[in-house]
């Protein structure tokens, strides 16, 4: 189980996450939703070790992950909104290198390696440098590298990125298989489509604060609305999209 508890991280003085708690259990998934700029990638960057939070605590299986970061970090799984990863290696020879940090057995490492390239189709490309991969091959090695060692907690930041209509099929389904498997699963992402098909539970933010926090059917049943979509234009957005959208056009022919 996750706990976060009271999280909190200021810039200056300026809260970026203000006050941020929610749990998340096991077989459960929680999307976590905001507009750019609402703390999402802040909070994932303290639950990852990243950064330090300014006050709050994060606890998993009810210990603080401060206090053994790196015990901590073998029992996750992350896939990054933005794709750090070493162009000069081979798809095959990242793998190996996040297997090896992990402390993973060669043989077994190996052996679940080529079966995830295999699983990607990237089997193929295994040697080949990731200078070179596209960037929905870069995702998929991300992804592969995430669960490679069978972590308790995974955290997808928008996981979709650059994957084809068919891989992000096959991740939909993914994440729901992981669920099944008893996993813990905090899941970011700004496709409310996706979001609503394979969460179990949501919370919303809004400039650093909780604005709703409750499973998709609870917040459906609370707002009286028929899609996540919906909610969270009502809850968040302040503009008129619609007018802004025929206001873009309007520039451009101008």
């Amino acid at each position: 189980m996750l706990s976060v508890q009271h999280l909190t991280k200021r810039y200056s003085g300026i809260p970026a996450v203000n006050d941020v708690s929610f749990v998340i259990r096991p077989y459960e998934v929680l999307g976590y939703l905001g507009p750019n700029g609402s703390g999402k990638t802040t909070t994932v960057s303290m639950l990852t070790g990243l950064i330090a939070p300014t006050q709050g605590q994060i606890l998993f299986q009810g210990q603080d992950i401060a206090k053994d970061r790196i015990g901590f970090k073998r029992r996750l799984g992350y896939v990054p909104e933005i794709p750090y990863i070493y162009p000069h290696l081979s798809g095959l020879e990242y793998l190996q290198l996040c297997g090896r940090l992990r402390g993973m057995p060669e043989h077994r490492m190996n052996e679940k390696i080529n079966a995830l390239l295999e699983a990607f189709g990237l089997h193929g490309s295994r040697h080949s440098l990731l200078s070179a991969y596209s960037k929905g091959m870069k995702q998929k090695i991300l992804i592969s590298a995430a669960i490679l060692h069978d972590p308790d907690l995974l955290i997808f930041d928008e996981p979709l990125s650059g994957l084809d209509v068919t891989s992000a099929l096959v991740f939909r389904h993914l994440v729901k298989a992981l669920s099944q498997e008893g996993k813990t699963i905090l899941y970011c992402s700004h496709v409310l489509e996706v979001v609503e098909k394979v969460c179990t539970h949501v919370m919303i933010l809004r400039k650093g604060q909780v604005v709703a926090y409750d499973s998709v059917e609870g917040l459906r049943a609370l707002a009286n609305l028929p899609s996540l979509e919906d909610i969270f234009a009502q809850l968040v957005l302040q503009e008129d999209t619609e007018k802004i959208a025929h206001g873009l056009v309007s520039i451009m022919k101008a």
